[in-house]
């Protein structure tokens, strides 16, 4: 599966942003969907995953109550809204399928990642 990203850019603190993450290829339906992040000089970390119906969410502690991730699956398509964003939550932020939900926040075991888009939130 083919991912690509989109929707990122420059933020001030407080601000919202939504981010897109387009699916082609095999059936969207059959993966466990997520986002991640990589900071500059850290390691990419897991930020939200949504299960293949979309009925079940999990997020990291860091962005729970301000970000919610959804998914259409007529569209092939998640979404991250990302609301009250802090300077902190400035990075490259990838899109994610995974075949195993066990594995969907483990960037390690992810089986397909899009090309990531940039978010910088100012001060």
């Amino acid at each position: 599966v083919q991912l690509q990203a989109s929707g990122g850019g420059l933020v001030q603190a407080g601000g919202s942003l939504r981010l897109a993450c387009a699916a082609s290829g095999r059936s969207f339906s059959i993966y466990v969907m997520g986002w991640f992040r990589q900071a500059p000089g850290k390691e990419r970390e897991f930020v939200a995953t949504i299960s293949r119906s979309g009925s079940s969410t999990d997020y990291a502690d860091f962005v729970k109550g301000r970000f919610t991730i959804s998914r259409d699956n007529a569209k092939s398509t998640i979404y991250l809204q990302m609301n009250s964003l802090e300077p902190e939550d400035t990075a490259v932020y990838y899109c994610a399928a995974s075949a195993e939900s066990r594995f969907a926040r483990v960037a390690g075991r992810v089986d397909y990642w899009g090309q990531g888009t940039l978010v910088t939130v100012s001060s």
